[in-house]
């Protein structure tokens, strides 16, 4: 049945209303999602989940495969529930609306793991942060791992918190003056789950935790399950608002030269 990906769309973002149709050099930001994920080898299957007519006219102007859902949906994860159920896949990989430029390895990096290993049944992807401005920026998640590469933790606030100043996040010495300083991992929108896990998780009541960051990332570590966390070096271009949108059109003209 393989690896299918669901793009979960909705129109009423909070910070940037009718975000998935957002034009970033003369195409809605839902078809450079679309196009970035297909590009993916891994992936069997491409579709977008929306509960808008709007959406699903646009994906379908593109040639975009798309599956209508319930307006009632809380989260992404409870849409991307709703539509495995409508379709057959092994693994449901979640490729968030919001990052139209999501590189094709990451999305193997994601996979790869969960193939090797059937134990594991959530896994998602970091990038290392070496800016100081974006290691203390809300809007952008972190992450810390164990040694084995599973997540301890997701946070809006910059983590851990370095008591020592000679020390890095992660207590190494800082780096040398000709290195960048590694302040942390960036968490990127991109999760993939055993089918049969997908549809327990969301079912499982939302926890404190989850509510005070607004991650749902942190109902599956409360709940006791892992969550392993593979590192890109992708440095991703993640659209939450309207001045993020500016920086996605300099990041596309940039690529294009």
């Amino acid at each position: 049945m393989g690896v299918v990906a669901v793009i979960p769309a909705r129109y009423g973002s909070t910070r940037l209303p009718g975000k998935p149709l957002a034009d970033i050099g003369g195409k809605p930001m839902i078809q450079h999602v679309y196009e970035s994920a297909s590009k993916a080898r891994e992936l069997d299957r491409v579709l977008v989940a929306t509960d808008d007519r709007r959406i699903e006219r646009v994906v379908k102007s593109f040639g975009g495969e798309v599956v209508m859902t319930s307006r009632r949906h809380a989260s992404g994860t409870d849409r991307l529930a709703e539509a495995a159920r409508k379709i057959e896949a092994d693994w449901l990989v979640n490729v968030q609306g919001d990052l139209p430029f999501i590189h094709a390895q990451t999305i193997a990096r994601a996979v790869q793991p969960m193939r090797r290993n059937p134990a594991i049944p959530m896994g998602t992807v970091c990038t290392p942060i070496y800016d100081e401005k974006e290691w203390r920026n809300p809007n952008i998640v972190k992450v810390l791992t164990d040694r084995g590469g599973f997540a301890l933790y997701f946070s809006r606030s910059p983590i851990p918190y370095v008591r020592n100043a000679a020390l890095g996040p992660n207590g190494q010495r800082r780096s040398s003056p000709r290195h960048r300083r590694l302040w942390g991992y960036r968490h990127l929108g991109l999760y993939v789950y055993r089918r049969e896990f997908l549809l327990k998780f969301a079912g499982l009541r939302p926890t404190a935790l989850e509510r005070s960051e607004s991650l749902e990332q942190l109902r599956a570590l409360e709940h006791g399950y892992r969550i392993y966390v593979a590192e890109v070096a992708e440095r991703s271009v993640e659209v939450d608002t309207a001045a993020d949108l500016i920086k996605a059109e300099r990041y596309l003209r940039k690529r294009a030269h």
